[in-house]
């Protein structure tokens, strides 16, 4: 499971012209479901999103975890982060899982990260066209990948 996770200020899903979450300050979580994730792979992610300590403390160091600043997580599923771009021009998305599954995935994350998470989890839409607005806060961006590939 790849995860692209970046603290924001806000973030907002818009689906034909119809906003579908929105977050205050948090966690935008872009996640990729790879063919051949188990509930490891889903444990190893939810846990990290709300372990790591990303958010200024009061001496601005970046020390808390997003529960501690009582922040909200937006998880938007999207199956382009297993793109593999290292031939040709097109990326080829043979890595990513099937819809069916990647689905049963995604939805168990988010149940996961609400059982850890105390504060609100809000999610896109599997499958849809999205457009996603993320007010990067720093910028802070940090990627995950549950294969520890990077």
């Amino acid at each position: 499971m790849r995860t692209v996770v970046q603290r924001v200020a806000k973030a907002c899903v818009t689906v034909g012209g119809r906003e579908v979450a929105r977050i205050g300050t948090g966690l935008c979580c872009l996640v990729g479901v790879e063919a051949g994730d188990t509930p490891s792979d889903i444990d190893y992610t939810a846990a990290k999103i709300c372990s790591l300590r990303i958010f200024d403390d009061q001496q601005g160091r970046m020390n808390l975890a997003v529960a501690e600043v009582q922040g909200e997580v937006l998880v938007v599923p999207q199956f382009t982060l297993l793109g593999d771009a290292r031939q040709g021009r097109r990326p080829s998305y043979s890595r990513a899982e099937p819809p069916e599954q990647a689905r049963a995935l995604i939805e168990t994350l988010v149940e996961k990260l609400s059982a850890i998470h105390a504060c609100r989890v809000a999610t896109g839409v599997f499958q849809a066209e999205m457009e996603v607005e993320i007010h990067n806060q720093g910028p802070v961006t940090i990627l995950l990948d549950s294969r520890k590939l990077f």
